[in-house]
C-alpha cells in the first residue's frame, strides 16, 4: 500500500466509535495526518477484549481517554475535548446521542465550527433498528447459503465511507469563506450508514455482473475458479489479447 498523503494534518478528530467502522476510519484518517483522540468507557471497546491484536492495529498512533459519559465527570471530559476538536466520530444510534447531548443541533448550537460524522446502520425510519455486518449483508443479497462472508465487507465498506466523510468536512472547514480569507465557520453533519456501505458493494449484483450467468458471475469461461488437484485455481481472463 502507497503513503498517503497527509491532507488531514491539522485536523483534530474525537471517536466515540467503538468496535470497527468508527476505529477503521479513524485509523484511515490518523494515516492521512489528522490528530486523533478516542474517548472510551470504563470498560474499554469490545473489540479490545475479542481481538486485542486487531485492537493495537486500529487504535497505532490514537490518544485513548476513558470517560464514562452517562456521569458529570465523563461529560466534563467530553465538553473538554469538543472544545478543542474539528470533527466527531459517533456510531451511536440517534436516541442514544440525544440521551448524550450530542444530538447535531445542540452540538452545533454549542460548537458551530465543529463537524459530525455518525455512523449509522441505517437511515431515516430504519435509524433505531439495531444491526451488525451480517445483517446489512444479507439484506442486500450478498449472503450466499449457510457460510459466512469471507471478511466484514459493510463494516470496512462503512469505515471507507466514514473516512471520505471526515474529508468532506476538512474540505467544508478550509475553504475560505466569503472572501473574508478566513476558514468556513459552520461545522456540518454527515451521517454513514453500514446499510448504505453495504448496498454500494451490492451494486454489481443488482446490475447483474456477477449474477450466475453474468460477465463475471461466471458466465464468461475465463473468469472463474476451478478446481485442482492441490486446491483451486483463479482465472481472470476477460480480455481478448
Amino acid at each position: 500500500m502507497s503513503t498517503p498523503l497527509r491532507v488531514l494534518q491539522g485536523i483534530r478528530i474525537l471517536s466515540l466509535a467503538l468496535n470497527l467502522p468508527g476505529p477503521a476510519a479513524l485509523m484511515r484518517c490518523r494515516g492521512m495526518g489528522a490528530t486523533c483522540v478516542k474517548l472510551e468507557p470504563p470498560a474499554g471497546d469490545p473489540m479490545k477484549h475479542y481481538d486485542a491484536a486487531a485492537y493495537q492495529h486500529l487504535h497505532d498512533g490514537v490518544k485513548v481517554l476513558e470517560a464514562d459519559l452517562k456521569t458529570e465527570a465523563g461529560q466534563k471530559i467530553l465538553q473538554r475535548e469538543l472544545a478543542k476538536t474539528d470533527v466527531l466520530l459517533t456510531s451511536f444510534r440517534p436516541s442514544a446521542l440525544a440521551k448524550l447531548g450530542l444530538e447535531w443541533k445542540q452540538l452545533h448550537t454549542l460548537y458551530p465550527a465543529l463537524s459530525q460524522v455518525a455512523i449509522v446502520g441505517a437511515t431515516g425510519a430504519r435509524a433505531e433498528e439495531p444491526g451488525h455486518d451480517l445483517t446489512y449483508l444479507a439484506d442486500n443479497g450478498l449472503v450466499s447459503g449457510l457460510e459466512l462472508p469471507a471478511t466484514l465487507y459493510a463494516d470496512m465498506g462503512g469505515s471507507l465511507l466514514a473516512s471520505e466523510a471526515v474529508l468532506q468536512a476538512a474540505l467544508v472547514r478550509n475553504e475560505r469563506y466569503g472572501g473574508s480569507g478566513e476558514n468556513h465557520p459552520q461545522g456540518v453533519f454527515l451521517e454513514v450508514a453500514l446499510a448504505d456501505a453495504a448496498g454500494y458493494l451490492a451494486l454489481p449484483r443488482q446490475w447483474g455482473l456477477t449474477r450466475p450467468d453474468g460477465a463475471v458471475g461466471g458466465g464468461h469461461a475465463g473468469y472463474c475458479v476451478s478446481p485442482c488437484r492441490d486446491g483451486r485455481v483463479a482465472v481472470a481472463a476477460l480480455e481478448p489479447h
